[in-house]
């Protein structure tokens, strides 16, 4: 399960202290909510749905799923269903394939979802092993799903945009740029990415 709500206050109050600018944006907007999911396939099934969609469209194309399947939590349904029947659900043919990559990795035992490697980057590697699944993906699923407090999507728009407000500069910081700027921040990155979009979508007036 992802960061829970005492442990992300926390490490949001130890990252005010090490980097007055965050503290002073959260005296203005507040802390956060978790953002917790469910360990396992069908939280990276969704992940893999929610590719270059919004969310409304995602959640659409679940209950679709939900209504084809029956229970789409299990990958053996997946597998047994048609292409037609996936295309109905909003699939594309490409997310088919990538649906149907993660649905036998998970039923042939090739993927192990509760035994990732514990080190993060061994953890990224194995997940973005998988078709369909990038850095980023990999990296949203190791803090929402297992929670992992010092993953730092820096390859996200929403918190390069926003660590750059917070920290004051003129310009949308690059991934490398806030990468560096957040090496102070370890071991505490998770719960600065959370914030990050947390203080993206709170407006101040």
């Amino acid at each position: 399960m992802g960061i829970g709500a005492a442990q992300l206050r926390k490490s949001i109050d130890a990252l005010a202290e090490i980097e007055p600018a965050i503290g002073e944006r959260l005296d203005a907007i507040g802390y956060p909510p978790p953002r917790i999911r469910d360990r396992g396939y069908a939280t990276l099934l969704r992940t893999i749905l929610g590719q270059q969609v919004s969310v409304a469209s995602a959640d659409a194309i679940w209950r679709k799923l939900s209504d084809a399947l029956g229970d789409p939590a299990n990958p053996a349904k997946l597998l047994a269903a048609s292409d037609e029947a996936l295309r109905g659900a909003g699939f594309s043919h490409q997310k088919t394939a990538y649906a149907r990559s993660l649905a036998d990795l998970v039923t042939t035992g090739g993927l192990d979802l509760g035994l990732l490697p514990d080190d993060d980057e061994d953890a990224i590697a194995a997940l973005t092993a998988i078709k369909g699944i990038g850095r980023w993906s990999a990296e949203i699923y190791l803090l929402f799903a297992e929670g992992r407090p010092d993953i730092w999507p820096a390859g996200d728009l929403a918190v390069q945009i926003e660590i750059g407000k917070v920290l004051g500069w003129a310009d949308r910081p690059s991934e490398q740029d806030i990468r560096d700027a957040a090496e102070p921040w370890r071991p505490h990155r998770g719960a600065a990415a959370i914030f990050a979009w947390h203080s993206y979508n709170t407006e101040v007036i």
